[in-house]
């Protein structure tokens, strides 16, 4: 449930993590969590891309966790008709941040993911188009890109900390199972099916 008031949004996985001390949120595909409080976020990512972005003086940040669909007529062109939807997951976030009292003037981001580990994906690049959308993105919008790991063939857990900018991020070069490629997958199939309905609206769905 979206809430707009000063509040975190959008985040069913709430938990303590006793490795950081923290209050923390898992952020899934299609999700984004914003927060103003000192807190951890965490992802994983696969070929999906995450944008960490905060006001460097307020410390209210948040982060998002997003692929772009498939569309064999995008090939090439990062901002294609596929790319509303990262548009969307962008934007979702950065409004958010500023009805929480973020200023535009202070954002820098910092931006992760895009790994080749989507079988029967590679041939179509997806981790790497939505490696490049991200960029573009943010270089249009004026925002600082003050980090990046992006790319490669690992997975990789995301730790983000808002309130100082610090970031985490462990390779997963030993994952025994395929959570995380069948999760995305999953997303990838709800992709397809609201690109077919017309519909972005892919945040409000329960994982």
């Amino acid at each position: 449930m979206v809430d707009h008031g000063f509040k975190e949004i959008l985040a069913p996985n709430l938990y303590f993590d006793r490795q950081h001390n923290s209050e923390a949120a898992k952020i899934l595909p299609g999700e984004y969590y914003a927060t103003g409080r000192d807190m951890l976020l965490v992802t994983v990512l696969g070929s999906c891309v995450c944008a960490c972005i905060r006001d460097r003086v307020s410390g209210i940040g948040g982060m998002n966790h997003f692929m772009l669909p498939d569309s064999g007529q995008d090939q090439g062109n990062p901002l294609g008709e596929s790319a509303r939807y990262g548009t969307y997951a962008m934007e979702i976030l950065i409004n958010q941040l500023l009805k929480m009292g973020a200023k535009r003037c202070n954002f820098e981001a910092k931006v992760f993911g895009g790994g080749a580990v989507l079988r029967g994906f590679t041939i179509s690049n997806v981790g790497e188009r939505n490696a490049e959308f991200v960029l573009k993105f943010l270089e249009t919008e004026n925002i600082t890109v003050a980090a990046k790991d992006l790319l490669d063939i690992y997975p990789r857990k995301v730790y983000y900390f808002p309130k100082s900018g610090l970031v985490r991020v462990k390779k997963l070069k030993q994952v025994h199972n395929d959570t995380i490629i069948s999760r995305e997958s999953e997303y990838v199939t709800r992709l397809h099916y609201a690109k077919m309905e017309g519909d972005v609206e892919l945040f409000d769905s329960a994982d």
